[in-house]
């Protein structure tokens, strides 16, 4: 992990909009496609903002959250919304997008298996694009990063070195059930980069690495991760 410090937020937007961009560019000199892995949440619009104009074929990449909560597309608190409304604009509009859906509900009786099909379909959709080119990532004050909450049932497989690509999620104290990308996933995406402000976020990185994967889950990812920080 290498921690980058900025001046102030838009510094930061800007500088790492550019590496991303600089980092997709790259990718498409040696390969036909590139993927790349982000977040919902308040932390990356601006991110977003700045990278959406980037000059890059953007037609040869595709884009998927990292995480979603299980309601509408345009619900207020849908990952899926905000990297519509913020990253998918522009010259990025060009962009290939799969999102993260299923039925909000996991049913039971005869209907259960109609659910982990649907799990294991998406899981199938997202294995062409690994390893993910890009991930980009915010964290919580608890150290969570996607879906993968500390507490969370299910936690332990969602951080397996097997888990599929793609893990159900009901994480404690949250209104919405979630879908998130599962830890190897995560790991293995070749550029890696993590976005977080304030001094309570930055403790918790410099905790994070005395605390095992399941007590702050962005451990998991800490292997030749960037992470930029502004106030």
């Amino acid at each position: 992990m290498k921690l980058i410090e900025y001046p102030d937020r838009d510094m930061l937007a800007i500088d790492l909009a550019n590496q991303i961009a600089g980092e997709l560019n790259a990718t498409l000199l040696s390969q036909d496609r590139a993927s790349m892995a982000v977040p919902g949440g308040t932390t990356p619009g601006a991110v977003f903002d700045a990278l959406c104009a980037a000059p890059l074929e953007w037609d040869k990449v595709t884009i998927l959250p990292t995480d979603e909560r299980c309601v509408p597309a345009d619900h207020p608190r849908s990952n899926e919304r905000l990297i519509r409304e913020h990253l998918l604009v522009d010259r990025a509009a060009m962009a290939q997008f799969l999102p993260l859906r299923i039925p909000d509900e996991e049913p039971a009786g005869e209907h259960a298996g109609d659910y982990v099909v649907e799990l294991a379909q998406l899981s199938a959709a997202v294995e062409p694009l690994l390893p993910l080119s890009i991930l980009l990532l915010g964290m919580g004050e608890d150290g969570h990063v996607a879906s993968l909450f500390p507490g969370t049932p299910g936690l332990a497989e969602a951080l397996a070195d097997d888990a599929p690509p793609i893990a159900a999620m009901a994480p404690p104290g949250q209104p919405e059930r979630r879908l998130t990308l599962t830890a190897p996933v995560l790991e293995g995406a070749l550029k890696k980069h993590l976005v977080i402000y304030g001094a309570q976020k930055r403790a918790m990185i410099e905790r994070a690495g005395r605390l095992s994967d399941t007590e702050a889950p962005v451990r998991a990812v800490f292997a030749d991760m960037k992470v930029h920080w502004a106030e």
